[in-house]
């Protein structure tokens, strides 16, 4: 097969599974994701039986998820400091959460190590897109992250927060 027709072949199958996602769930997503099974995914790193994980979410380190939890599409999950998220959680899309940082290590030009912290996220926790969870932050069961939301203190269970930084509101 010639490149040609490999592209030729790669447009039709784009267009094929565009189609039957539209169809079925009335979306566009990203060719990684009409191949991808967002269920098989999640199953691979060992998350939880029932969550779902889009193919685009940069997943690094010791990322534990419990059960029936959507990571949506372009999070970040930093677990190099430990990250925990429990069952029947919502992660929002683009939602960053950081177990480290390396401020220190490069305003020292290397000398100094990277700083880590885990980040503990109970159970039936919603975090609003585009929101940006610091490292060391333990946010408890229930609670509920606005939109654009930057935490970087803890929250505790069954609060709503929201802001740069968030506040209870």
């Amino acid at each position: 097969m010639t490149s040609e027709q490999l592209l030729e072949a790669l447009k039709a199958l784009h267009g094929r599974l565009n189609r039957e996602m539209r169809d079925k769930w009335n979306r566009h997503v990203s060719l990684p994701d009409l191949i991808a099974d967002r269920w098989e995914t999640a199953r691979a790193y060992g998350f939880g039986e029932g969550s779902s994980c889009y193919d685009n979410v940069l997943i690094k380190g010791d990322v534990k998820v419990g059960r029936d939890t959507w990571i949506g599409p372009n999070c970040i999950l930093d677990g190099v400091g430990g990250l925990s998220i429990g069952d029947y959680c919502s992660i929002s899309a683009g939602s960053q959460i950081y177990t480290h940082h390396s401020v220190n290590w490069s305003t020292s030009l290397g000398q100094e190590p990277e700083e880590q912290a885990p980040v503990t996220i109970g159970s039936g926790v919603y975090i609003g897109p585009q929101s940006v969870i610091q490292m060391g932050v333990t946010i408890g069961d229930g609670a509920v992250i606005g939109a654009m939301s930057f935490v970087n203190c803890d929250v505790p269970p069954g609060v709503r927060v929201f802001g740069c930084p968030a506040k209870p509101g």
